[in-house]
């Protein structure tokens, strides 16, 4: 039997030298600090925190107005970052003005995504396409350290009849089954974050050096830590996916979870080109609501493949019917689905 250990050890190592290669290709990039509050929003809660952050400060400030029910009138076209003219450019686009079509318009803005891809790029946050490989393969792992334990028994078994009295065959599995279960464990709860150990360094050092006061409130606490109680109902509401916004349709993604008591209607970080394509931030299971009108990343953004891109300007996300050609079959989402998958 000791050719099948050997084999076993040798099966382990190769998965092993996997989740390593994996390991790496998630965690790099420099490093460094968060450099504003957009960055610490989406740290702190992807392109929904984001949106929020935006919304809440052009209104404590009066450029805006957020009204019931979830409407939202421009008092005053002043913009003083990339996201806030997003804000502004997307409120021509939203149906009455309306405060959901607003939000996810703003989610899924360049403007935003492009935040997420600076951050993959610098190592604060991880692709979610190797995140999603470097999962499956701890699953695998797990299982296959499961699967140890009937093997260890047959292969006793026979040995007994065999040889006779010996080592149980059990008994060598074990160190092996060890191993392999807590580098499975490890693996899974460290590595598979959308967030990296270096970015969540980063967003507790901005913490620190900013507190929770203005905008920040938002950007680290959510909108529960708003004190305009008002405000922080109907941006509530504007985020539940209990129900589509007009024009669109809803699909089942990928949600980052956002600032809600409910589960909420999120969009996706598509990560482009630049940082070598990605499927979604957040967790890989749960819905969200698409926006007709929204595209899922800049027109140079590419989705999966080469050949289709995810979000040009003249072309919708979240659309049922519509697929972004990559080997995952992940789907160009606007409001909740993935874009493409690098692993």
């Amino acid at each position: 039997m000791d050719p099948l250990l050997l084999t076993l050890h040798l099966a382990a190592a190769a998965v092993f030298v996997r989740l390593f290669v994996l390991a790496r290709r998630i965690r790099g990039g420099p490093s460094g600090p968060v450099r504003d509050v957009h960055e610490a929003a989406f740290l702190a809660g992807g392109p929904g925190r984001v949106a929020d952050t935006a919304l809440a400060a052009m209104h404590l400030d009066g450029r805006i107005v957020i009204g019931g029910p979830g409407v939202v009138a421009v008092v005053h076209r002043i913009a003083h970052d990339p996201v806030e003219r997003a804000v502004l450019d997307s409120h021509a686009t939203a149906p009455s003005g309306s405060l959901r079509a607003l939000r996810l318009a703003v989610m899924t803005h360049p403007a935003v995504q492009e935040i997420g891809d600076d951050l993959s790029a610098r190592g604060l946050v991880t692709l979610p396409g190797p995140r999603r490989t470097l999962r499956r393969w701890c699953v695998g792992l797990l299982v296959g350290a499961v699967l140890l334990f009937p093997v260890g028994i047959v292969a006793t078994v026979a040995e007994f009849t065999v040889l006779g009295p010996t080592v149980p065959f059990f008994v060598k599995l074990l160190p092996l089954f060890f191993v392999c279960f807590a580098t499975a464990l490890i693996c899974g709860t460290t590595y598979t974050r959308p967030v990296s150990t270096a970015g969540l360094a980063a967003l507790a050092a901005y913490r620190s050096a900013h507190g929770h006061g203005g905008v920040n409130t938002v950007a680290l606490g959510g909108i529960r830590a708003l004190p305009d109680r008002d405000l922080f109902e109907r941006l509530r509401d504007a985020a539940r996916p209990d129900g589509p916004v007009r024009g669109s349709r809803s699909r089942t993604g990928s949600p980052y979870s956002s600032d809600t008591t409910a589960v909420a209607a999120v969009v996706m970080w598509c990560a482009g080109a630049a940082t070598g394509g990605g499927d979604g931030w957040g967790s890989d299971s749960g819905s969200g609501t698409g926006s007709g009108g929204s595209s899922c990343s800049s027109s140079s953004s590419s989705c999966g493949s080469s050949s289709s891109s995810c979000g040009s300007s003249s072309s919708s996300c979240g659309s049922s019917s519509s697929s972004c050609g990559s080997s995952s079959s992940s789907s160009c989402g606007g409001g909740g689905s993935s874009c493409g998958s690098s692993g």
